[in-house]
């Protein structure tokens, strides 16, 4: 869509108006209707050094007409300057649409889909062999003025490009546009992955007051930063850092690389692995499972504790003993519980709910290890983070295979959350990684705010079961069964 405007300048001198020169050119070179001020929605009043400014949507019959505005700006001295960005619509378009919101979201996001999957294939240097899909966020009926008036579905689509707005034609549904509306941008940093102790195979290892180490150092890995806004901050698709003990990590250039005794660091860890974490949850094909830029408080804490609240959907680290975010697989335990609590409002109000969520938040961290663990001591959860309160090798907080039964319950939801864990690692030995995660990810969305171990188990199988059959649901099945949970 191309349309031409011409400047629009109203000026008033005390009392006297001199000039209120409102006129518009069309790309058609048709000049509209004058509009009346009942078709403008005033949207937004700044306050600058030298005045105030009003920015108003134009409408039409109550909607928002695309790229439809009017601005008046009031200088100091009285002066009025006036930018007419109004488009002509007939007065007797149809604004009810034959399209329904549920079809031109599918249609927009295919495109949407599209675009992102050719972009990333002609990207150098990306290695992901499928962009992930595009997800919706809104679609709002909307109208475009011009020589090409028309009645449409204005929808905003998530995706690896960032956020974009699709037009679909609410009369015929083809997509009539689609771009780019946000400015993400791909920026580098340097983090552990998953954690030092992991990567470096090297249970001695100790935090040393956060000291910078050379063998830390070492362990340090170049990354890039992908889904970043653009705005010079960790803020993205996936994640906002919103609060940092020293301050956010700030770069006009997109470029984050510190040493692990900044606490910047631990920011840059923090957005790195869960946009990882989203990226490969939209890979299996969720575009609805915490598909949002999760708010992060980093180090804010001085205490050795991470923490998802519920109530501000606000994850916060603490830095105390090893900086928690130092660690990806208390990152990745925590994002488990947003996961879950995006998926289920209210999740996990029974104790045998909460312990399936410290169950499956301890497997996350654990599966989303795999791929760069190179299957060093994989069942041991959080092993760098435990170097500051265990003395015993390797240095766990809990393990994914510790044969824990409901013979085993004791009423604490992060002791019995070992039972779940098991029983999800032995799955994600039967299916392998991307099925499993698929069934138990599929299955989350069935589970109720109070759920206990069985019921939950039985949604597991039956997810499994309808995703790849009755012999993946027998595997599945015998995972409970050995958990004496089903």
């Amino acid at each position: 869509m191309t349309k031409r405007r011409t400047a629009v300048v109203a000026v008033t001198t005390g009392l006297a108006t001199i000039s209120l020169g409102l006129s518009f050119t069309s790309a058609a070179g048709a000049a509209p209707e004058a509009n009346s001020l009942g078709d403008l929605k005033l949207i937004k009043t700044k306050t600058s050094l030298l005045g105030k400014h009003y920015w108003y949507q134009q409408t039409f019959k109550g909607l928002p007409v695309i790229d439809g505005y009017y601005a008046k700006h009031v200088t100091k001295g009285g002066g009025v300057e006036i930018a007419d960005g109004r488009d002509a619509v007939p007065a007797n378009l149809d604004v009810s649409a034959k399209v329904a919101p549920a079809t031109a979201t599918q249609s927009a996001n295919a495109v949407v889909t599209a675009k992102a999957q050719r972009a990333r294939i002609a990207a150098p240097g990306k290695s992901d062999p499928q962009a992930p899909a595009a997800s919706q966020g809104a679609a709002q009926l909307a109208v475009v003025g011009g020589p090409h008036a028309r009645l449409v579905w204005a929808v905003t689509s998530r995706s690896a490009e960032g956020v974009s707005r699709s037009l679909v034609d609410a009369d015929t549904g083809s997509v009539v546009e689609s771009k780019v509306v946000s400015d993400n941008v791909d920026g580098r940093g340097s983090v552990f992955d998953p954690n030092p102790v992991v990567s470096e195979k090297n249970e001695k290892l100790t935090d040393m007051n956060d000291k910078n180490q050379d063998v830390l150092f070492l362990a340090q890995k170049n990354v890039v930063l992908r889904n970043l806004d653009g705005s010079g901050k960790l803020n993205g698709a996936f994640v906002n850092i919103k609060e940092g003990n020293g301050g956010l990590a700030q770069s006009k250039t997109n470029t984050f690389v510190y040493q692990r005794a900044n606490n910047k660091f631990e920011q840059v860890m923090v957005y790195y692995h869960v946009n990882q974490a989203q990226e490969y949850i939209q890979q299996l094909g969720f575009t609805e499972a915490n598909n949002e830029s999760q708010d992060f408080s980093v180090d804010t804490i001085r205490d050795d504790n991470s923490f998802y609240d519920p109530s501000t959907d606000m994850i916060t680290t603490g830095d105390g003993g090893v900086d928690d975010a130092e660690d990806a697989e208390v990152i990745w335990h925590e994002y488990g519980h947003a996961i879950q609590d995006d998926i289920v409002p209210g999740f996990g109000e029974t104790e045998e709910g909460g312990a399936i969520g410290e169950g499956f938040g301890d497997y996350w961290a654990v599966t989303m290890s795999v791929p760069v663990s190179k299957g060093f001591n994989l069942p041991c959860v959080m092993d760098w983070d435990a170097t500051s309160y265990t003395s015993t090798e390797p240095h766990c907080l809990r393990r994914t295979d510790t044969g824990k039964t409901t013979d085993d319950m004791t009423g604490e939801v992060h002791d019995d959350g070992e039972i779940w864990s098991n029983a999800l690692w032995d799955i994600h030995q039967a299916l392998g990684r991307n099925k499993a995660n698929k069934v138990i990810l599929e299955s989350t969305f069935f589970y109720a705010p109070d759920t206990d171990f069985a019921a939950a188990a039985r949604n597991v199988v039956q997810a499994a079961r309808l995703l790849y059959g009755k012999p993946a649901a027998a595997q599945v099945t015998k995972a409970f069964q050995d958990r004496k949970i089903l």
